[in-house]
């Protein structure tokens, strides 16, 4: 007797069909799985024995035979329990096949036969979509995040028994409905804004041009000028996600299991702030299987490394390709994963160890060799991959004193989303959307500056030694500028302003 039963499989952030198939023979009493099953997935048929008696099936007295195919890619978790506990049944003539072939299974089964939650549901209700099922049956915590994908229907099941009774037609299941708008309107208010802020008005407009084109950014200033509160509101003034990048972050998320149970779907864009005693897997992702790390979950949202120069050297250098191409590849003996990776660097750094360099009241106790020496634990390659490089310098009395709000950051929203929407226009057709991952080609293209900007960026290029990246640099962040000033052309003023933001470079000589 042989049955099979679709089901799936978790390969990054993406997911593979597996059919699940199971033969019953004639022999001594036997339950073995083979296609590559890790540990959770052998232990399954201790789970699967205990769920199908508790929950009133017999099970079979004979040799069993599960394959999970295809047989070369890893299988993980215990999500294969539903579709091995259906297979049997289906095998033993108690579940019809009709509906087997149109439904995908995942979950994982307690003794008495109740289906537990799984991860990366998402992924899954994506992949049956595409693979043109009607509808997936997993458990019903899940139900409604794979529900955020249209075209399928999504079955949401507490038992093993609900679901025997639903494939052979006796128990109708309505499918699960998520509200994808209301969703985006639950999470669109921002409970901090940019009228808290007091001064700092060139920081506040340093961070408005990174937002608008999607530019990293680099915060210089002594502890209390407010750089770790500028950069928590960062969030509040970048555009609003779109529907596809929701469900590319939202994948990450539920690969991780860390989607929120009353969250189906990511509607705001991550922000994640690590500690500076991370690791380089913490921070890029890893293991034996990998898993994502901080840059992935941070994509299409801003990660904020506080106190730069804290962070191990190592796990800063390995920042270096999430950075240029947006993704991040993880290679081990068994396989290699692509995560992506595509999000707005904000970091912040007290001027030396002390963090009195600069500061007008004075008090440094830093030699200019041990500045040299905290500065330099930030490689160049580095820095030069960081677009905007500011001063933060320490708020005045008169601005703390003063009681009138400063912009919000709805007024900062608009100038931003309008300035996206030129580079939405600017590179239609292409996989770029905003100036900051312009290829060279692009930047060749549309950041041709004037004669008085080409003059400029000659002078400061030959006095400060800029590399060639940081000129490329230099020429985004001046895109960008003109962008929110609504002028197609690049124009000195705007070449001196993205100059002023390059402040290490500056201070390089």
């Amino acid at each position: 007797m042989l049955a099979k039963v679709l089901s799936s499989a978790l390969v990054g952030i993406d997911a593979i069909m597996v059919d699940v198939e199971v033969d019953i023979a004639q022999g001594l009493p036997q339950f073995a799985t083979v296609g590559l099953p890790d540990g959770a997935v052998k232990e399954s048929k201790d789970r699967v024995k205990s769920a199908l008696k508790n929950s009133g099936y017999d099970f079979p007295n004979r040799k069993i035979t599960v394959n999970l195919a295809p047989a070369d890619i890893k299988k993980e978790g215990a999500s294969f329990d539903l579709p091995i506990s259906l297979g049997i049944l289906a095998a033993t003539g108690v579940v019809k096949h009709t509906w087997l072939k149109e439904f995908l299974l995942l979950g994982e089964l307690s003794l008495d036969g109740s289906v537990k939650p799984v991860r990366g549901c998402l992924p899954v209700a994506v992949a049956a979509r595409r693979a043109g099922l009607r509808g997936i049956i997993v458990p019903r915590e899940n139900a409604p995040e794979g529900a955020v994908v249209e075209g399928i229907d999504v079955i949401g099941v507490g038992e093993l028994a609900e679901v025997v009774e639903f494939l052979n037609g006796e128990r109708p299941i309505v499918p699960c409905r998520t509200d994808v708008e209301e969703l985006f309107r639950q999470n669109s208010d921002c409970s901090e804004d940019f009228s808290e802020v007091k001064g700092q008005e060139h920081a506040k407009r340093a961070l408005e041009v990174a937002a608008a084109g999607s530019h990293n950014i680099l915060m210089i200033g002594p502890p209390g000028s407010g750089k770790t509160m500028l950069a928590r509101r960062i969030s509040s003034i970048l555009p609003p996600m779109s529907f596809d990048e929701a469900i590319e972050t939202t994948k990450v998320y539920s690969v991780m299991g860390l989607l929120e149970r009353e969250r189906a779907l990511i509607a705001n864009r991550p922000f994640r702030s690590p500690h500076h005693t991370i690791s380089d897997i913490g921070l890029i992702g890893g293991g034996t299987v990998p898993r994502p790390g901080e840059v992935s979950l941070s994509h299409n949202g801003v990660l904020f490394l506080d106190e730069l120069p804290e962070f191990k050297k190592h796990v800063l250098e390995v920042l270096r390709q999430p950075l240029e191409d947006g993704r991040v590849t993880i290679s081990r003996a068994l396989l290699s994963i692509t995560y992506p990776s595509r999000m707005m660097l904000v970091a912040a750094m007290n001027p030396c160890k002390c963090g009195k360099n600069g500061d007008s009241s004075g008090g440094c106790i830093c030699t200019p060799r041990e500045i040299h020496q905290y500065r330099s634990r930030i490689s160049g390659p580095l820095l030069d991959r960081i677009d905007i490089h500011i001063e933060v310098p320490a708020v005045k009395y008169r601005d703390l004193a003063d009681r009138a709000e400063g912009e919000s950051s709805t007024e900062i929203t608009g100038r931003v989303e309008k300035a996206r929407n030129h580079q939405l226009e600017r590179f239609r057709g292409t996989k770029v959307h905003c100036n900051a991952h312009m290829s060279s080609r692009q930047i060749r293209r549309f950041c041709e500056p004037d004669a008085g900007g080409h003059r400029l960026l000659e002078v400061v290029t030959e006095k400060l030694g800029f590399s060639a990246r940081a000129y490329t640099r230099i020429l985004k962040v001046a895109r960008t500028i003109a962008d929110l000033e609504g002028t197609e052309n690049i124009r000195e003023q705007h070449i001196a302003e993205a100059i002023q933001y390059r402040s290490l470079d500056r201070k390089s000589i």
